[in-house]
């Protein structure tokens, strides 16, 4: 509730300045009928009474995020924000996902085909429409039905309100395929009560719905039956009113704890261990808390970060940190230097090596470099948030005209 009402805040704030909504109206001058001649089957759009919803359909690889997509989604909000028959917008996904993260596989064959700047403007376009849903004008509400991982949770959760339901699966994964939470997640994990971004972000463990819900990730829980009551209702609202739309989503809510074996049960425990300044101190703060309590979820947390890449621990680490002190804009805008270092092999290898090890071949068995933790040097992780070179272009966002509003 403190999330959404946050959210409400700020946008009704920035909806009555009349200055900004002409500022806008410019920078989205793009008419709807010129975004429906060029349909993509890769997002569907449906039509109701003031709102139009996005669908990602692509369910054979649990809506995967390629870069037709993520241009797809800016072209057709930017067109809708402009339009003023259109009081607000949804997303959701078909199939079991909502979106299970970027499309990696692609990325890995771009790169084993020598293809950097495919990969450049799969970051570029994907970032941008984040940041542009980070400044959006008009309620966003997502449906996380179903895997809501990296991504997925990347082009969702800087929107209005984002709806966890009971088959919702949220994690970001990035360390176990040698790379780092990206899509703005060094942002919003590092806003995460205590030191649960760190958690998440280093071990890529799972949340559910109630718990994306409980710890702010989600703004409302309801159970997935209760979608299509939801979807119908919402359809017939007239309205660009937050609280209209805020109002509807309670009304089918459900309240919900998380129970005993939750991570958000353990945030004690997880403060103490992974508020260390690095990699080793937390490691060896969860071999200690194990030694002492004989919890097997230290142990299982332990092995967990064994399973990762160490130079992706490492980075990780020092992004959320960042994030902490750092604007939505400034976070994207370091991811981006950051993702192009992890994919171009200048470092490490590891991205590739992960995709390979996790997803291509399945023998989940990724040959990490460095090794273990001892071998990552300062240097290394310091040379991952650097540009490719200094003639390198940065994220160019459109920060002068669009603030954003978390």
């Amino acid at each position: 509730m403190m999330a959404s009402t946050k959210a409400v805040s700020f946008l009704r704030r920035y909806l009555q300045s009349p200055r900004i909504l002409t500022c806008y109206r410019s920078f989205c001058s793009l008419p709807e009928s010129s975004v429906n001649d060029n349909v993509d089957d890769e997002v569907l759009v449906e039509g109701n009474a003031a709102s139009r919803t996005a669908i990602l359909n692509r369910p054979s690889v649990l809506n995967a995020i390629n870069c037709t997509m993520g241009a797809r989604l800016h072209k057709l909000c930017k067109s809708w924000e402009d339009n003023p028959d259109i009081g607000f917008v949804m997303v959701k996904g078909r199939g079991r996902a909502f979106a299970a993260g970027g499309d990696i596989v692609a990325l890995y064959r771009f790169l084993n085909q020598g293809n950097l700047e495919a990969c450049k403007e799969f970051f570029r376009t994907v970032y941008s429409y984040i940041y542009f849903l980070g400044t959006y004008l008009k309620p966003h509400v997502a449906l996380l039905n179903g895997i809501t991982m990296g991504g997925g949770a990347g082009i969702s959760i800087p929107g209005t309100f984002r709806v966890a339901t009971d088959k919702t699966i949220f994690a970001t994964p990035e360390t176990l395929i040698g790379f780092h939470p990206d899509a703005g997640a060094s942002f919003y994990l590092s806003h995460l009560p205590g030191h649960l971004g760190e958690y998440l972000g280093l071990t890529g463990e799972k949340l559910n719905g109630v718990e994306m819900t409980n710890c702010g990730l989600a703004t409302h829980y309801t159970l997935s039956a209760r979608l299509p009551l939801i979807e119908e209702h919402m359809g017939k609202l007239v309205t660009d009113d937050p609280s209209v739309i805020e109002t509807t989503l309670e009304k089918y809510g459900d309240l919900a704890q998380p129970d005993s074996r939750s991570a958000l049960q353990r945030i004690e425990t997880i403060d103490k261990c992974f508020s260390h300044d690095t990699v080793e101190e937390i490691v060896d703060a969860l071999a200690s808390e194990a030694s002492q309590t004989n919890d097997p979820w230290c142990t299982s947390t332990l092995n967990r970060l064994k399973e990762a890449s160490p130079l992706s621990l490492k980075v990780a680490l020092r992004s959320i940190r960042e994030g902490r002190f750092q604007t939505l804009d400034q976070c994207l805008s370091r991811e981006y230097h950051m993702s192009l270092q992890a994919i171009s092999k200048n470092i490490s290898g590891d991205f590739c090596e992960g995709v390979r090890a996790r997803v291509v071949d399945k023998d989940m068995a990724p040959k990490w470099d460095p090794p273990m933790l001892e071998k990552v040097s300062d240097d290394m992780v310091d040379q991952c948030f650097l540009p490719l070179s200094a003639s390198e272009p940065g994220l160019d966002l459109p920060t002068k005209i669009r603030e954003a509003f978390i």
